[in-house]
């Protein structure tokens, strides 16, 4: 098994449809990321999400990003479950991302996930950031579509732990579905750590589809 550093990355994007997704997806890479990489510049896009949603979401996303530079946070309002249908409108906000940062790593959803919206973003982000290292993350949900990852980053309980608590306590929405638990969120990551033989037990897990190695 080949471990790859991520040390000398700078600058990433994180997208996500709505507005837990990024937190649930790779919320423990992130925070590690952040922690190992001093200097760290990240750009935060929600697509989906207004009133009380839109606050859970960047508040959150605040918290998370402690630590780094966050070049911007931005929570847009495309109506749920219907990104294939504005389709136009969401490329046209990629294309303003493209302009406005730059980034070495897009963390975003998993291609053949079920959710349509999920879809959309992992499509478009293949088709504006060609010439980047994308990973995309996974959603546990009732769909049924976790897949076989082949990109493992380790996670400490520590950092597992906060993760999770974070989740609990900002987005509160949530907290009515039946899936949105903590043991949920252990559980996936404890899985994923089996997978890789994660010496701290816990890992996210991401689709790496293209990878240059120099």
């Amino acid at each position: 098994m080949l471990s790859l550093d991520l040390s000398g990355v700078k600058k990433v994007l994180c997208l996500g449809a709505h507005a837990d997704d990024i937190e649930i997806g790779c919320g423990g890479t992130i925070m590690r990321l952040i922690r190992q990489n001093p200097g760290m510049q990240v750009y935060w896009a929600v697509f989906s999400g207004d009133g009380r949603r839109r606050r859970e979401a960047r508040k959150s996303a605040r918290v998370f990003l402690q630590g780094a530079t966050i070049k911007g946070i931005r929570a847009a309002n495309f109506q749920e479950s219907y990104f294939p249908s504005e389709w136009v409108a969401i490329k046209d906000s990629f294309e303003e991302l493209k302009k406005a940062f730059e980034p070495e790593l897009v963390l975003t959803h998993y291609r053949d996930d079920r959710h349509q919206d999920h879809r959309v973003l992992s499509d478009l982000a293949w088709n504006t950031f060609r010439n980047h290292l994308i990973l995309e993350y996974e959603i546990p949900k009732y769909d049924g579509d976790l897949g076989n990852p082949n990109f493992y980053v380790r996670l400490d309980e520590e950092l597992c732990r906060r993760k999770v608590e974070r989740l609990c306590t900002f987005f509160q929405t949530q907290n009515n579905k039946h899936w949105f638990s903590s043991d949920t969120f252990f559980a996936l990551m404890r899985l994923r750590g089996i997978e890789c033989a994660s010496n701290t037990k816990f890992a996210e897990a991401f689709y790496c589809r293209k990878l240059v190695l120099g």
